[in-house]
């Protein structure tokens, strides 16, 4: 399997050790496969554990390394230590149509975990692979969970230093203390003075800044990237899909070959654009339902082709979908156009240019055909958080609130009601204090006082690592400015 970058109209090909090691490639653009390969008979997976399924899916990809290689990643990543439960992702259902995808077992109680306990083993396995003995820069913006669980699965890895920066005034308490307390001597965090995507774009520059990499590259370093825009992230979201799918099947809530909806809360559209893989692989998974909050770049761009930042930001409820600029929709776009790197380039030259763009009528009905796109706001993701709890007793954060929303919102306008996958992004503790109070008229003084109080409501556990939090001393302070990013980074290696 070969790998290709967006922008290059050359198709010069690359392996995938190549695009881990990488993450984005120096023109811009972002590494996809050549193609897609088929999961040809999924009654096989039915029966396997998620580090096997895992292992499996992995093995189309990675086809320069080892069966065992794989193995010994994905065992490294999946298993008992790492997640709460032994299925990783396990499916709740919640009635007849929705069932809940709960990616939030792992250490940092977020579904960035599931792809990020498994990129330090490909990051390492890369490097051993290309003979490269430079020390690794993994650089990071966060919207609020990528962050913590980057940090957390680089933390102390021979070989690699890790910076994260986070929108100053972008994230919840409980996220912005999950990073700053971080344990680690290899690891580093700033917050930026602007929102994320001033973060992602700051990345995103320090990447393409061709002498700055050659200064690093001659000091002994180089630079990868641990957000979606990195295969080695987006290349294990596929895989929960997959394992719902074929965990639902041997619970008797579908039959094999049956076609599921799945609706994916999503900012950078990183995950939603898993599930769009996953489908192309031959996973039975129809309508592609796309959830954003008040920033809704992407449920306009989906309802018209036209992406169009030029617009107010909002500080939500859901911050980790508090972004106007999504990275990832490039990989679909260049899908969508037949892999053409001409419209790709002068989509995002207008983009940056413009702040905004609009996509070919071919393009726009093949979007239309495997996506429906809505939004909701704050006012609604409460009222949703609380219907849920009083007529099911089950309880979300403000994220997957987003998803159950839009969710109804399809059914009421399509009349659909083919079984239906909401990815639930993370822990509700997370944001105890904006679920507590869509739920109940009772107040706290602070963080840890909601997570006791919601622990009072729900009686659901509170996970150990967000339970000693409040324990934890904040080792980083400090703040940056958007257009001194690099600076930062120059000083921390």
């Amino acid at each position: 399997m070969e790998f290709i970058s967006t922008r290059d109209i050359t198709q010069k090909r690359y392996s995938a050790t190549q695009v881990i090691k990488n993450g984005l490639s120096h023109d811009g653009g972002l590494f996809v496969p050549e193609k897609f390969p088929k999961i040809s008979n999924l009654a096989n997976l039915v029966g396997m554990s998620y580090s096997e399924r895992a292992s499996l899916i992995f093995s189309k990809f990675l086809t320069e390394c080892t069966q065992d290689e794989i193995d010994e990643i994905t065992n490294k990543a999946y298993n008992k230590d790492n997640f709460a439960t032994d299925s990783i992702a396990p499916v709740y259902n919640l009635n007849d149509t929705a069932y809940f995808l709960e990616l939030w077992h792992g250490p940092t109680c977020a579904f960035k975990d599931v792809a990020l306990q498994a990129l330090p083993h490909l990051m390492s396995l890369s490097n051993k692979k290309l003979k490269d003995v430079r020390q690794t820069v993994i650089l990071a913006a966060t919207s609020g969970d990528t962050g913590k669980a980057a940090l957390e699965g680089f933390k102390d890895v021979d070989g690699v230093k890790i910076i994260v920066f986070y929108p100053k005034s972008g994230v919840s308490d409980i996220q912005r203390l999950q990073m700053t307390t971080q344990k680690g001597n290899n690891v580093m965090v700033a917050a930026v003075e602007g929102n994320f995507d001033d973060a992602q774009t700051g990345v995103k520059n320090i990447f393409n800044d061709k002498d700055f990499r050659r200064d690093l590259s001659r000091d002994g370093y180089t630079f990868s990237s641990a957000n979606s825009i990195n295969w080695g992230r987006l290349m294990p979201q596929i895989v929960y899909y997959f394992s719902a799918y074929c965990d639902m099947v041997a619970a008797d809530e579908i039959a094999l070959g049956e076609t599921l909806n799945a609706v994916v809360p999503t900012g950078n559209f990183g995950n939603i654009l898993a599930a769009y893989y996953a489908k192309n692989m031959g996973l039975p998974l129809g309508k592609l339902i796309c959830a954003s909050n008040a920033n809704n770049v992407l449920a306009d761009f989906i309802q018209t082709g036209v992406y169009n930042a030029n617009r107010d930001f909002h500080v939500t409820a859901s911050p980790s979908m508090d972004i106007l600029i999504s990275s990832n929709l490039e990989r679909l776009l260049y899908l969508l156009s037949g892999n053409n790197a001409n419209m790709i380039n002068d989509l995002m030259t207008k983009l940056k240019n413009d702040g905004e763009y609009t996509i070919p009528d071919t393009c726009f009905a093949m979007l239309k055909r495997d996506f429906y796109g809505a939004w909701c706001d704050d006012n609604l993701t409460a009222a949703t958080i609380k219907d849920v709890w009083d007529n099911f007793h089950y309880i979300m954060d403000p994220h997957t609130a987003v998803a159950k929303n839009v969710h109804d919102q399809y059914i009421n306008e399509t009349g659909d009601k083919t079984k239906t996958l909401i990815a639930s992004t993370a822990s509700p503790y997370k944001f105890a204090d904006f679920v507590c109070k869509a739920i109940s008229n009772q107040t706290a003084d602070d963080e840890f006082e909601y997570i006791s109080l919601l622990n009072d409501i729900t009686r659901l556990a509170v996970p150990k690592s967000l339970a000693e939090l409040k324990d934890y001393q904040v080792r980083f302070d400090a703040i940056c400015k958007k257009t001194n990013m690099s600076d930062f980074v120059r000083m921390m290696v």
